[in-house]
């Protein structure tokens, strides 16, 4: 009978070895398109970092001697600032709607994620209206107090309050999630040993949310560093601007590139101090299904609380909406929804075709590193998740080289055998895509393999025994058991594509607008009213998103 038991367990070993074998085989497919992806998706990079090897002109040692520093400065400062300020009503909010109990405490924990709907340059852009010398808020200050208030938003200060109104949800949604999920045990213990609210927050709350917190400031200064259109309608001049103006108003690729390098260092090292920042700190982890009853707050404390989360909602999306709702009715003809409706079709042909494209590559690369077994293919996974903590300006100079030399090569290929023709990828809808996918990978493969994650191993194996190779496995068990996280990255990767302005600014089509270029033109031309429309289309897209996140966050609360 030993023996016999013996030899059975050999053979099931030497079948889930073959079986091994035979998944390794069977996705070889699927780990060399992960490979593929994962170099194409890093070109730009790379084509970021020779530019440090290429010769200097007269423009870069200008910028270097003379504008690096205004630009290194100057960011520094936006990114402290908005950091400290996204921190502070971010953690603050999360805190004050999960542990207290106050008067429309319901209505706040709903409200403070509705900022996100709103880019950063739409509301830089309302802001200049409402500040503006002819604006409501300028002209009731005048005539109520019969004195010109100077304001003006169009500062680092101004582009400090701006950013972290559209940016502080990044650090509510992570912190308040941390809050829920750990342990009322600590709170309990704390409040019998005569610890207060104020008390408890700092000593017990803050420390054990601490890697949430981290986490949401980090994507917080990584959008900070990349934004390009809220800064450059403010006036302020930061890496993202000086990107922009080497590569346009002084025409010189290699210190566009060389600026975007830099800032690459930069987003790289902040990566790494909130590694560090984190480590060690696993025992906020540990999870419990026990609540802890909310603090009451009553009188003044319950006003302040409620005052408290309606300023970064009130900033961040209340104001601008009316603003936008009001300029927009005295636009709202004909003419102008026609000249809305092309568009609209440009950004959501866009938003689809990337999102399409991304959702699939990120099912079978997901797939292929988890079930194939494959390090190369974790391996390529990783490298294809870098690209979100890329700037979107420096993703287009960096998409620029590669394409480029791609592009004379071509010409010069079809010119040798008789065939004239005129670049075919610079400027063209394809490379813009190329562009978004290098953006925005991270998303789709992040919100698919937490969906693949949830399916089971055992039905892969389920799936074997009927004679499903690795892609059937693939497309009729895994994909509409996980479509619900597939429909939400589809969702998040077109409004983010829809969004995008500094990539759709350089590289779209001759004459071929968006959403988010119109709306950055016509503010840039000061034609504020004519821009309400789109910003508001702009708006109306960006709430899709917000419901899902609302839903994720109902569900967990």
């Amino acid at each position: 009978m030993a023996g016999r038991a013996r030899k059975s367990t050999a053979i099931s070993q030497l079948a889930d070895r073959l079986a091994v074998v035979r998944t390794a085989r069977a996705g070889g497919w699927a780990t060399a398109l992960t490979l593929a992806v994962a170099i194409l998706l890093i070109l730009p990079l790379a084509a970021v970092g020779l530019a440090f090897f290429e010769p200097s002109g007269l423009v870069w040692q200008h910028t270097a001697s003379v504008l690096l520093p205004r630009y290194l400065g100057t960011t520094i400062e936006l990114a402290v600032g908005v950091a400290l300020l996204t921190t502070i009503f971010g953690t603050g909010a999360a805190w004050l709607v999960t542990m207290c109990r106050f008067p429309g405490r319901r209505l706040m924990e709903l409200l403070l994620v509705t900022p996100l709907a709103l880019p950063a340059y739409v509301l830089a852009y309302v802001y200049l209206d409402l500040l503006s010398p002819s604006g409501p808020i300028r002209q009731t200050l005048d005539a109520r107090f019969d004195v010109d208030v100077p304001l003006s938003v169009a500062s680092t200060g101004g582009a400090t309050m701006v950013l972290a109104a559209a940016l502080f949800p990044y650090v509510y949604v992570l912190a308040r999630a941390a809050f829920v999920q750990r342990s009322g045990t600590f709170y309990e213990i704390s409040r019998s040993l005569g610890v207060g609210p104020w008390t408890g927050f700092f000593r017990i709350s803050l420390p054990l949310a601490r890697p949430a917190i981290v986490a949401g400031v980090a994507l917080v200064v990584m959008e900070t560093l990349a934004d390009f259109g809220a800064v450059m309608l403010l006036g302020v001049s930061t890496f993202t601007t000086g990107i922009y103006r080497a590569w346009f108003s002084m025409g010189d690729p290699v210190a566009a590139a060389r600026l975007g390098g830099l800032l690459l260092l930069g987003v790289f090292l902040l990566l790494t101090l909130e590694r560090q920042a984190r480590s060690g700190a696993a025992y906020a982890e540990a999870r419990t299904k026990r609540g802890v009853a909310p603090f009451e707050l009553r009188g003044w404390r319950a006003a302040l609380a409620l005052v408290f989360c309606a300023l970064p909602v009130g900033v961040g999306f209340v104001l601008p909406v009316i603003r936008l709702l009001w300029l927009a009715l005295d636009q709202a003809d004909a003419g102008a929804i026609a000249q809305l409706a092309p568009l609209m079709a440009n950004s959501l042909f866009l938003g689809a075709v990337t999102a399409t494209i991304a959702v699939k590559l990120a099912v079978i690369m997901v797939y292929a590193a988890r079930r194939g077994r494959s390090p190369l293919a974790r391996a390529g996974v990783r490298v294809a998740s870098v690209g979100y903590a890329v700037p979107g300006p420096v993703i287009a100079v960096g998409v620029l080289g590669p394409v480029a030399a791609l592009d004379t090569a071509l010409v010069g290929t079809l010119g040798f055998v008789g065939v004239e023709t005129r670049l075919l990828l610079i400027g063209s809808v394809g490379v813009l895509i190329y562009a978004y996918l290098a953006r925005f990978m991270t998303v789709s493969l992040g919100t698919v393999e937490s969906g693949l994650a949830n399916v089971r191993p055992a039905l892969d194996d389920a799936a074997a025994t009927l004679g499903m190779g690795f892609a059937g496995r693939l497309w009729r068990v895994h994909v509409p058991l996980a479509w619900p996280a597939l429909a939400s990255a589809f969702l998040l990767v077109a409004v983010d594509v829809i969004k995008e302005l500094p990539a759709t600014l350089v590289l779209r089509p001759f004459d071929f607008d968006t959403l988010a270029v119109r709306t950055f033109d016509l503010a840039r031309d000061e034609r504020l009213a004519e821009a309400a429309l789109p910003a508001l289309a702009l708006a109306v897209l960006g709430i899709i998103p917000v419901v899902l996140l609302l839903r994720t966050i109902h569900r967990r609360g």
